[in-house]
């Protein structure tokens, strides 16, 4: 097991804002936790206070100096900056410290490199790790300064090695580009296959380990791998769930997100974030007993708007309060009050399974609240139907006439089901009421 030396560069001034915004421990937290995702031995953790970056090695010169003690009293052999730093600087502190230097960008793509299993999901890993090193060429040793000959009459001095390196990265990458279209080219087939059923698909976002993965299961009853660790999944996975009244769900599980996610990942999974953008519903999960837990929404909502999701006005977005489990009784008790009634929040335990129900009505809600609503007037001969219209409808209310033995329902209908219904119909006994606007739907 590597041993670690993780560095948190606090900077003051406006330069850091973001970072900043969130509590240091929690900071320092996130980190250790990205460490331990690859199983990497976190010798210390240490705030490093800057003034402002230094662009040779970001960390003045004393600094640098100070640091290079602990590192070789830790005796680590990789230092992380949880920070972007640039080729020049990674190279030069690599040279000063004798180690191998990580920024947080360069850590994340190791992990994602280490949970890809799909071969689409190895495709975007490459993709985003070649995009990352084609710019920190210059960080690498000496072979990189020479020059190769050239050929024939044309020869001249040749290109340089870096350049030629450069090159063979730009080549793998189109290469990649090409696959991944196809990949793309394969769920957009999938989706019109989908549509063509139609099941909704509602498609779970939400901050790395905030219980996306749980949830999944435990609607669904399958065994997606979920732990208490930063990025446990990564390829994205679709099952089937049954709705209350009957409907099926689709419900898609994708990666997680992380603050400061490179833009490069988000490019690179854009196939798979794909699925998020024609979901019917986005479900934003949410680790609510984190101290954390608003910066890590905003950081969720900044990567759904690169995609085109505007938080704040998308209609499809439900809020999912995930860890009730965790809190106090008494502020547990005060978000369930406070998402009582709403249709845009929901209170929940993936692990215990409190709440569960509450988002599955939620959803069918949220995605079927246009259904045609049908008065249904049927004689005890017909008593049957009521059973079939409880299993595949939404019973608003009834009424039974003990004089007559007829029973009066009112019932909220998908339209597939509504032309069962009406088929159903038919025969004697069975009178529907249909609203105009659900006869021409």
């Amino acid at each position: 097991m590597s041993r670690a030396l993780i560095l948190l560069p606090e900077m003051r001034g406006r330069e850091d804002e973001a970072t900043q915004q969130r509590p240091p421990e929690a900071r320092r937290a996130e980190a250790i936790g990205l460490a331990e995702a690859i199983k990497l031995d976190v010798a210390e953790a240490l705030a490093v206070p800057l003034r402002k970056a230094t662009p040779a090695t970001l960390f003045g010169p004393g600094k640098v100096e100070e640091l290079s003690v602990l590192v070789r009293t830790l005796a680590t052999g990789l230092v992380i900056i949880d920070h972007p730093i640039t080729p020049i600087q990674q190279r030069n502190l690599e040279r000063a410290w004798n180690v191998k230097i990580l920024d947080r960008t360069g850590l994340i793509l190791e992990i994602f490199g280490e949970r890809a299993h799909t071969k689409e999901g190895t495709l975007q890993v490459e993709l985003a790790h070649l995009n990352y090193q084609k710019s920190r060429l210059v960080r690498s040793w000496t072979h990189l300064e020479r020059q190769r000959g050239g050929f024939g009459f044309l020869g001249g001095p040749g290109e340089t090695q870096i350049e030629a390196d450069r090159r063979q990265i730009q080549d793998r990458i189109r290469r990649i580009e090409k696959q991944l279209e196809s990949v793309r080219n394969t769920r957009s087939v999938h989706r019109a296959k989908r549509q063509r059923v139609p099941y909704p698909v509602a498609a779970l976002v939400g901050y790395t380990n905030a219980g996306k993965s749980t949830l999944f299961n435990h609607l669904t009853g399958a065994e997606v791998h979920a732990e208490d660790q930063l990025f446990a999944t990564l390829d994205p996975t679709m099952r089937r769930v049954g709705l209350p009244h009957g409907e099926t769900l689709i419900i898609s599980d994708t990666v997680g997100f992380i603050s400061h996610l490179p833009t490069s990942l988000v490019e690179a999974f854009r196939a798979t974030l794909e699925e998020v953008l024609d979901a019917d519903l986005i479900v934003h999960v949410r680790d609510i007993a984190s101290p954390d837990a608003q910066a890590e929404a905003e950081d969720v909502n900044e990567v759904l708007s690169e995609l085109g999701i505007e938080a704040g006005s998308d209609p499809r977005l439900v809020g999912v309060w995930n860890k009730i489990d965790l809190l106090d009784a008494d502020v547990a008790e005060a978000l369930r009050r406070k998402a009582a009634g709403a249709t845009d929040k929901v209170v929940v335990s993936a692990l215990t399974g409190e709440g569960l129900s509450d988002l599955l009505h939620v959803l069918e809600e949220r995605l079927f609240k246009e259904r045609a609503v049908v008065e249904v007037v049927f004689q005890a001969a017909r008593s049957g139907e009521a059973a079939w219209l409880y299993d595949n409808g939404e019973v608003l209310s009834r009424s039974d006439d003990p004089k007559t033995g007829e029973t009066r329902l009112v019932v909220r209908l998908a339209s597939g089901r509504l032309q069962k219904l009406q088929e159903r119909a038919r025969g004697d006994g069975v009178t529907l009421n249909v609203p105009k606007e659900a006869q021409t739907a």
